[in-house]
């Protein structure tokens, strides 16, 4: 049975990330996602999750980070909005073009300049076509649910795609609704035990990340992104569909 609370989003995602207990989560904190892995650090100091929480000194290092420990076969994750994906640009491109499922709740806020904390799409917008999936919502009870389906949907053998939760910056980050709550029995098996594909760490099988890849076989990966990408809809509404047997709620692509 699922606990009803009356929580902000922010505090509904830091939950959702707790239920499912990521091997590593690196974070640089920005208005408004900061109170989000704020809230996470309390889960992980409490010693309530294993997560092994990575603080960088910024946003391009904190999804280097995740990069790095997803390559190496975790399950990973993150947070951030506006100047901070900014920062992060370049690395959003490895990270989906090397495969990598991470999943990043981004609290959409307003691009400067002028400076501007409130919520504004600009930041995802920007980066629409960096390869990631993004899932956009409404309110408080989508964030928290679209965040655990976001780990089913990236971590599908089909898609294994980086994918963004986003939500608007303070109207649904800071505002406190109604929250129904997953039992964490439940969300554990809905998420189900990550499946690790080519970890750099196999030492029984070497491999490597990033090669470099010139003119003749660069559009096939490009190309073979692209494909991976079409996939993601049917993916999405079979996850749903899941979802809504499990919680009564409803999902589909808009």
């Amino acid at each position: 049975m699922g606990k009803i609370v009356a929580v902000t989003g922010n505090e509904a995602c830091a939950q959702a990330l707790k239920q499912i207990n990521p091997d590593v989560c690196a974070a640089y904190p920005i208005t408004p996602a900061t109170d989000l892995m704020q809230r996470f650090s309390s889960f992980v100091n409490d010693g309530k999750v294993d997560t092994e929480l990575v603080l960088v000194e910024s946003e391009h290092s904190a999804m280097s980070a995740c990069i790095g420990a997803a390559a190496a076969g975790g399950r990973v994750a993150t947070a951030t909005s506006s100047q901070g994906l900014a920062l992060m640009w370049e690395m959003l491109y490895i990270a989906a073009g090397t495969r990598l499922p991470i999943i990043m709740p981004l609290v959409n806020r307003a691009l400067s300049a002028p400076l501007n904390i409130h919520g504004d799409h600009s930041d995802g917008m920007g980066a629409r076509d960096t390869g990631w999936i993004q899932i956009y919502s409404e309110n408080a009870q989508e964030a928290y649910d679209n965040l655990i389906q976001s780990f089913r949907i990236a971590e599908h053998l089909d898609i294994r795609l980086p994918a963004m939760v986003c939500m608007d910056g303070f109207i649904v980050s800071h505002s406190i609704e109604r929250v129904e709550y997953i039992d964490d029995a439940d969300v554990k098996k809905f998420v189900g035990k990550f499946v690790s594909v080519n970890p750099l760490l196999d030492l029984d099988k070497p491999k490597s990340y990033g090669p470099l890849i010139l003119t003749d076989l660069y559009h096939e990966y490009k190309r073979a992104q692209h494909e991976v990408m079409t996939k993601v809809p049917k993916v999405a509404l079979e996850v749903a569909a899941e979802f809504e047997k499990m919680t009564g709620r409803k999902y589909g692509l808009f």
